[in-house]
């Protein structure tokens, strides 16, 4: 194999002598020239293929890289004259990566086979991930001369890789909540009646309220949705259809709000509805409620002020007991929140607030 000026011309770390980046460019050309005309039509097909590649001198330490595609360079946003004698490793990421050096070592030493994947970085800063096969080429005395390494660009596998992991994560978790309300649903039915009818009913209707939301979640991907279609699918049993019932005045933006706050807000509402129905202001045909909600500025983070007020009804007097439905309100709702409830039993009617953090992205809806 022909000796290639280049590599004399280097100093101690990697990059050319000579003054000029033309007369270095001149240099690198004429490298790949003589190289070419050495492996003649191989290194021809090397240079035309679309999958990047590089042949390094295995007689010099650190492998260095003395013909690289122009596949290569484009995968690495490099110039030749830039390749052109660098050590295999200079385009690592993490070059203290022992692990991946070793494996490195033992495809140069021929002492492996098959393919490792290693984290790279191109001229521009930016991080790849790649699949690099590495074959010895031996010459007649068996010697290894030269290495052979192609690269495949494995970014885009790894980002789907990535999401379908926190995919897998976040249906394990949706999963382990559901169950977890629904194992609650079942056991405060069962502790509160011993009618199996009823119990029955109870049942039902709350998995049917869960069930709204988590429709409601499905059309829009599990990402986030309009706090005022919530409320509308959660209340669609209780009169309220396309927005508009006598007995619901609903006012507010359609601020987009995460899962988990719809999953509970969804619940809560059915629960204030349901108690509406049995005492409050649904259970004569003069009671109404009004549901409204505001951005209230904070110095640490907006917050949403959320508010359910019923009037009309009944008088309201304070339960002597709290039941399900309280719990999950006072309770449960404001864990999920991170925020705060206050459920107050007025003479005219039942007010509920919530207060919880305004979501990322929630001014949007």
């Amino acid at each position: 194999m022909a000796s290639l000026r280049l590599l004399n011309n280097r100093t101690s770390t990697g990059m050319p002598e000579t003054p000029s980046t033309y007369a270095r460019q001149q240099a690198a050309e004429a490298d790949v020239e003589n190289f070419r005309q050495a492996l003649g039509p191989f290194v021809v097909a090397a240079e035309t293929t679309r999958m990047a590649m590089v042949f390094t001198d295995a007689k010099q330490p650190d492998n260095p890289i003395i013909f690289a595609n122009r596949a290569f360079l484009d995968l690495t946003g490099y110039g030749r004259d830039e390749v052109l004698g660098q050590g295999f490793n200079f385009l690592m990421a993490r070059g203290s990566d022992a692990d991946a050096l070793a494996r490195i070592e033992r495809a140069f030493a021929g002492a492996v086979q098959g393919g490792s994947e290693i984290f790279y970085r191109r001229k521009d800063g930016s991080e790849f991930w790649s699949a690099i096969q590495i074959s010895p080429v031996y010459d007649q005395s068996g010697d290894i001369v030269q290495n052979f390494a192609s690269f495949i660009d494995l970014t885009e596998h790894k980002q789907v890789q990535a999401g379908s992991r926190m995919l897998i994560d976040e249906l394990n978790h949706r999963v382990k909540n559901t169950l977890a309300t629904v194992q609650s649903i079942v056991w405060q039915a069962l502790r509160h009646s011993s009618d199996p009818e009823e119990i029955r009913d109870s049942i039902e209707a709350r998995l049917f309220a869960l069930s709204r939301s988590h429709d409601l979640l499905t059309r829009e991907n599990w990402e986030s949705v309009g706090l005022l279609d919530l409320i509308k699918a959660a209340l669609e049993p209780f009169g309220v259809a396309d927005g508009g019932s006598e007995h619901f005045v609903i006012t507010g933006r359609n601020i987009r709000v995460s899962p988990k706050i719809a999953l509970a807000l969804g619940i809560a509402f059915h629960e204030l509805a349901t108690n509406a129905v049995k005492y409050g202001a649904f259970s004569n045909e003069t009671g109404s409620v009004l549901i409204s909600w505001a951005i209230e500025p904070s110095s640490a983070a907006d917050r949403v002020v959320l508010r359910w007020q019923e009037k009309g009804g009944p008088t309201v007097t304070p339960p002597s007991r709290k039941g399900f439905g309280s719990r999950v309100i006072e309770r449960g709702l404001a864990h999920e929140l991170e925020g705060s409830v206050n459920l107050d039993y007025q003479a005219d009617g039942v007010v509920c607030t919530v207060v919880f953090p305004l979501p990322n992205g929630g001014r949007d809806g």
